[in-house]
């Protein structure tokens, strides 16, 4: 069975970017997904929660770590504890407030995190990197620093 090559039709220039970043971002996400997975057993999602922790000097809050990810609350909670079960964190209280939690890597996170951002860079190589060139990568970004200063700004519903 052949498949119909369907279009968008006659989509306005800003329509077709928005959708062209839907697309990107899902299919970029998906593969990469795929790549921790088959070599980590590591979702997409606990490997964002690793690239924000790996970035910190000190253990952070939860509910920081919450307003950075892309994951709500329960999620990221969820995501804490696989990962604390697997070693990769570790949870200490506050000592500013005893009803707060904070989290950091473990050596063996950091290990883990450095291990599994080599592959998301080796998955991306082909299907991201090799395509755009430092232009095209500058574009991108100034594209979603715009974006997300509206978003902080207020302009664009949360």
């Amino acid at each position: 069975m052949t498949r119909a090559d369907l279009t968008l039709g006659d989509l306005a220039t800003r329509d077709h970017a928005f959708y062209g970043l839907v697309w990107a971002g899902t299919t970029l996400s998906a593969h990469v997904d795929r790549a921790l997975m088959r070599e980590h057993d590591l979702p997409l999602s606990w490997f964002e929660v690793m690239l924000w922790l790996n970035a910190q000097s000190e253990p952070v809050a939860a509910s920081d770590l919450g307003a950075k990810t892309l994951l709500s609350r329960t999620q990221v909670s969820r995501v804490v504890d696989a990962l604390q079960a697997r070693g990769l964190v570790a949870r200490s209280q506050s000592t500013t407030d005893a009803r707060s939690v904070r989290i950091a890597l473990t050596q063996a996170g950091r290990d883990a995190f450095a291990a599994a951002d080599a592959t998301r860079r080796a998955a991306l190589a082909g299907v991201f990197d090799d395509l755009l060139d430092d232009e095209d990568v500058a574009a991108l970004e100034r594209a979603w620093l715009k974006l997300k200063a509206g978003r902080a700004s207020g302009s664009a519903s949360a």
